[in-house]
């Protein structure tokens, strides 16, 4: 009966999300849709396969962890992500990607979202920039093209300002006390501080 309650309950939230409208989802390349997580979308949703910890939007580990749970199979997972992208509304951007990107994010996150991985404490900077804020800046080491937040090569901030603004944030730019260890946050304000402008 239970089982029965949260298929009805997902059903009438999806519809209600307009879920079923955004096209069908056409298996992508998984490893194409993690590099694209990475650049466009690790920035504000935390997914541990990733090793993200953005905040702004939802962290699609717990998203999907009671669907799988409950049963939910890969596929059915992979069709709401590539709604929810098709469908974009405020603060995602809309067209953050298309088309058979947009069906490689979407297996991506169906392959890992609410799955349990080894913990990823990686204290190598450009790691942690990369899965933490690529999708927002730009940094050319990095491989990032970022437009939300300034472009670190231009900036090329001292490492104390780098430090400063991981730890507390500001602007749009969410603070990382919280997700990064003390290392982890030293570790990315050297790699920035080192690279910026290189």
């Amino acid at each position: 009966m239970r089982r029965v309650g949260a298929l009805l309950v997902l059903a009438t939230a999806l519809l209600a999300a307009g879920c079923g409208t955004g096209g069908i989802s056409k298996a992508g390349d998984t490893n194409q849709g993690k590099q694209l997580f990475l650049d466009k979308c690790a920035g504000c949703h935390t997914l541990a396969d990733a090793g993200s910890h953005g905040n702004q939007g939802p962290n699609l580990d717990d998203a999907f962890a009671y669907s799988r749970k409950q049963g939910f199979k890969q596929v059915t997972i992979e069709q709401v992500v590539r709604d929810q992208i098709e469908l974009a509304v405020p603060p995602m951007p809309q067209d953050l990607v298309k088309g058979a990107d947009a069906d490689a994010v979407a297996a991506y996150v169906a392959m890992v979202a609410g799955q349990p991985v080894a913990a990823k404490n990686t204290t190598n900077g450009k790691d942690i920039f990369t899965a933490n804020c690529g999708s927002c800046h730009t940094l050319k080491d990095a491989g990032t093209h970022g437009n939300v937040g300034p472009n670190l090569d231009q900036l090329q901030p001292s490492f104390e300002i780098a430090q400063h603004q991981v730890i507390n944030g500001g602007g749009a730019m969410p603070a990382f006390k919280d997700t990064l260890t003390a290392a982890q946050i030293t570790a990315v304000a050297k790699y920035v501080s080192a690279v910026a402008g290189g």
